[in-house]
């Protein structure tokens, strides 16, 4: 099976990201990184996996001239490769996104995560296919820190262990867009109890904030919650969870990336 993929490149409303700043760039995506655009990383790993069907660049329309040549550079890859005008909100941008590329099985990443593996892409790919509807990819604290001791510091503790985001996600088709609406406002959802307590409910959120449930019991509650079956995708490579927010993953990403290159070389 194969799935589309929507890659999310645009910045908070009215805000110029800090490291495009830095980089005097106008926007992150587009920064360069171990040799290449940001953006040009993911894309080469999307390109080169069969599971990967067409791919939907959610960014503002001022981006689209900055984002052509890098686009082209790819080649032809037997898929189309398409910029798609964001909405202010990562909800809306995605419901947009799967508006125009139509209702089939659907991967969501970022921009910035430079780091993302085939393997991450293939077991959502196969997490898709299977009875869930909505699918969230997670690595844990250990297999992170192997990877860099400074890759990450951001874990939901559970009673089985301790898990970091990879900023990769499934959906199923458009019925799984309810899933999305916990994010309606920007990527801030983990800061707004309201929103928190509205979408999970009080005791789910007491159970989650405890640590001392697993998590897969803890998916399992949220998917009765929502109305929809939601599975974690649980990588072993920590690598899937570093991606490029701020100048010390910057750092980070380069590093890695270098090794890479590296060990590629010979």
């Amino acid at each position: 099976m194969s799935a589309n993929v929507i890659l999310l490149a645009a910045q908070r409303p009215g805000i110029t990201d800090p490291l495009a700043t830095a980089h005097n760039m106008s926007h992150k995506c587009i920064i360069p990184i171990g040799g290449k655009p940001l953006i040009m990383h993911v894309l080469e790993t999307l390109t080169s996996h069969p599971a990967v069907a067409d791919i939907g660049i959610s960014i503002e329309p001022d981006a689209f001239a900055a984002l052509a040549p890098i686009i082209e550079a790819l080649g032809d890859s037997g898929r189309q490769i398409r910029c798609i005008p964001s909405e202010p909100s990562i909800t809306d941008s995605v419901i947009a996104a799967m508006d125009e590329m139509g209702d089939t099985p659907t991967m969501i990443t970022t921009a910035d995560n430079a780091l993302l593996t085939a393997v991450a892409i293939q077991k959502m790919a196969d997490a898709l296919l299977s009875d869930a509807d909505v699918a969230v990819a997670l690595t844990t604290k250990p297999a992170v820190l192997s990877t860099h001791p400074e890759g990450q510091n951001r874990f939901y503790t559970f009673s089985d262990n301790h898990y970091s985001n990879c900023n990769l996600y499934g959906l199923s088709g458009t019925h799984a867009l309810a899933a999305a609406e916990i994010f309606r406002g920007g990527g801030q959802f983990a800061k707004k109890m309201g929103r928190i307590v509205e979408s999970f409910g009080v005791l789910n959120l007491l159970l989650l904030r405890s640590g001392m449930v697993s998590l897969d019991f803890a998916m399992r509650r949220i998917s009765r919650r929502i109305g929809l079956r939601v599975k974690p995708v649980v990588l072993e490579e920590g690598r899937n969870a570093i991606d490029v927010d701020n100048e010390r993953t910057y750092r980070v990403v380069a590093k890695l990336l270098e090794q890479d290159a590296k060990r590629a070389s010979g």
